[in-house]
C-alpha cells in the first residue's frame, strides 16, 4: 500500500489503512517512546495511547510536512503527557550526583555502539533523560520543553547540562567512552537520531 493510499484510507477511517500505518510506523515510534519510558511496558502503553491520538486526530493532518514527523510529534507529546500525569519526570535527583562530574578533555574512541549509548541514556533519572531526549534528540528548544513540562526554561537548561555530565560519567564508568575531547554533544546527536 502506498503512503498516499494509506493517507486516503486513514482520512476515511478505513481499518486496513490504519493497520498499515501502524505497522509501518510503530517500530520507529516505539523507539521514541522507549527513550522516555521507564520500561518496555510503559513504552508500549505510550505507543498505544499515541496511536489512538494519531487516529482520532488524523483529520488535522494537513500534509504539509512528513507524515512520520507529524506522528512523531503526537507520540512525543503523548509520552510527555503520560509522564506528567504520573508525575514521573518530577522524580528528584540529588544534585550531588551531577556536581562531581567534570567535562573531560582527551581522546574519543573511534567506534561507539548506538545501543550501548541508548542504554546509558536510559540509566539517567527520568527528568534528566526527558529533557536530554527532548532537546538533543527531538530538537525542541528549552522554551518549548519548559512549556511541555511546566517548568522554568532555566530548569530545562540546567537539567540538560546535568544530564550530559551524568551521561558522560556513565559512559566513562562503563568504558564506552574514555576521557572525551568534545564532551557528549556529538555522541548524543550521532547515536540517537
Amino acid at each position: 500500500m502506498t503512503e498516499e493510499a494509506i493517507l486516503q484510507g486513514c482520512f476515511k477511517k478505513d481499518a486496513a489503512a490504519q493497520r498499515e500505518l501502524y505497522n509501518r510506523y510503530s517500530p520507529k515510534m516505539l523507539a521514541v517512546c522507549y527513550r522516555f519510558a521507564h520500561n518496555r511496558e510503559d513504552a508500549e502503553d505510550m505507543l498505544q495511547e499515541g496511536f489512538i491520538k494519531v487516529f482520532t486526530q488524523f483529520h488535522t493532518f494537513e500534509n504539509r510536512g512528513s507524515l512520520e514527523g507529524w506522528i512523531r510529534r503526537i507520540i512525543v507529546h503523548t509520552s510527555i503527557n503520560i509522564l506528567k500525569k504520573n508525575k514521573r519526570f518530577n522524580e528528584s535527583v540529588d544534585i550531588i550526583h551531577a556536581t562531581g562530574v567534570q567535562i573531560r578533555e582527551d581522546s574519543v574512541p573511534a567506534i561507539i555502539q548506538a545501543k550501548q549509548v541508548i542504554e546509558c541514556i536510559r540509566m539517567l533519572p527520568i527528568g534528566y533523560k526527558t529533557v536530554l531526549n527532548l532537546y538533543a534528540v527531538e530538537g525542541y528548544t528549552h522554551r518549548e520543553i519548559a512549556d511541555m513540562l511546566d517548568i522554568q526554561e532555566s530548569t530545562s537548561r540546567s537539567q540538560y547540562t546535568r544530564a550530559k555530565a551524568m551521561l558522560e560519567d556513565i559512559l566513562i564508568r562503563k568504558k564506552i567512552l574514555q576521557k572525551p575531547k568534545q564532551g557528549v554533544d556529538w555522541l548524543i546527536a550521532a547515536n540517537n537520531r
